[in-house]
């Protein structure tokens, strides 16, 4: 990664440590450093349904349409179901790739519920929950993450739209490449405060609840920090959140994922397991596209930060052609080292960086929280 800031600690405590570039200018990674969250949005939406549940104003047993009348095909779908993952949910042609945002927003609300029948997990979910909470709350979901959590917390380095004197500190995402079936695809031209995701940026300005929002390291350990504290939602609820809802040994011994409340939870086998050995079962966590893990347990008490970037100049993913393996593009078998692009350059690579945090950064969380691999 260009640049890295990890952090680890309990609700009273943390070490934080940081090195690396956010940009490239070769500007050095500061305290105000501003990363894109990508999907631990998630979590902030999440959090912001449970609280207006825990204020009486929102049903989690009620019909999506309740309080999102827009979503015409969820009338038989709970509010509960979306949060969890617990049906699928497609939209006919991908938000993405509309024209406009307008566009973008009629193909969300004509989306479609099902069953499971593979990867649970999506953006689709959070950005139904946007609407339910807006009509719940008679607010804009940005704003009701500001009263419950940004606000509440004192995270005043959190932002949707980056304020402009801010944008000099963002960390930049630009210039990713990706190798999709033998086609070679660079990403580029992305602007500093512009979210990544492709489909939070074709809803910007508007908040999109999946991803999006920007915060530095500080805030991000307020937030942990506030979590294990009950200051957003009570511990009752966050391990409800913690509750697994999706996951399940199949009968060929593979696992369907295992998932709370727009959030990761505990898995049985550690590879495929978003919450480190050295967490509880009571731990809820979630990774970002760009480079991040975020994982609070109220069971130990403690809790896991690491904010980078896997995107800027990086190989992100690699889906090798029919009859070939990682390997035959020049990585090694981990997902590490180099790729040769069609121009001549050597492209460094994030292809599977999320299975090496055990080894290079749990395992020093670990050592600097006194705790032992608890399974």
């Amino acid at each position: 990664m260009p640049c890295l800031s990890v952090a680890c600690g309990d609700a009273g405590r943390f070490v934080c440590h940081r090195g690396g570039v956010q940009d490239e200018k070769g500007t050095p990674l500061t305290e105000n450093s501003l990363f894109d969250l990508a999907s631990l949005t998630k979590l902030f939406t999440g959090l912001t349904v449970m609280r207006l549940h825990e204020e009486g104003r929102l049903d989690l047993n009620a019909p999506v349409t309740a309080y999102a009348p827009q979503f015409i095909h969820l009338s038989d779908a709970k509010v509960s179901q979306v949060l969890g993952f617990e049906i699928a949910l497609t939209t006919a042609q991908r938000v993405d790739t509309q024209k406009t945002p307008a566009e973008a927003q009629q193909q969300l609300f004509a989306i479609q519920p099902g069953p499971v029948t593979g990867r649970a997990y999506s953006d689709m979910h959070a950005m139904v929950l946007k609407y339910v909470i807006e009509g719940a709350a008679q607010e804009t979901l940005l704003d009701e993450v500001r009263r419950i959590v940004l606000r509440s917390l004192g995270m005043a380095d959190t932002f949707h739209v980056v304020p402009e004197e801010r944008l000099g500190d963002c960390v930049l995402y630009d210039r990713e490449h990706r190798i999709e079936r033998g086609r070679y695809i660079l990403r580029e031209g992305l602007a500093p405060g512009m979210p990544h995701d492709p489909k939070a940026a074709r809803l910007y300005p508007d908040f999109a609840g999946h991803a999006g929002l920007f915060s530095t390291t500080a805030d991000m350990v307020k937030l942990c920090q506030g979590l294990l504290r009950e200051k957003v939602v009570s511990r009752r609820t966050l391990i409800d959140m913690s509750r697994n809802r999706t996951g399940f040994r199949r009968a060929d011994g593979s696992y369907q994922q295992y998932l709370g409340a727009q959030c990761y939870v505990l898995h049985p086998v550690q590879y495929f397991s978003e919450i480190p050995v050295y967490e509880s079962g009571l731990a809820i966590g979630l990774s970002g596209f760009t480079g991040h893990h975020i994982s609070v347990d109220v069971g130990t008490g403690v809790f896991a930060l690491f904010l980078g970037n896997r995107v800027l100049n990086r190989l992100t993913v690699l889906l090798p052609e029919a009859g070939k393996s990682i390997t035959d593009y020049g990585l090694n078998p981990d997902g590490t080292g180099q790729v040769l692009w069609p121009d001549g350059r050597q492209v460094w690579s994030s292809v599977d960086y999320v299975h090496h945090k055990d080894a290079h950064f749990h395992r020093s969380a670990a050592n600097a929280l006194g705790l032992p691999a608890l399974r």
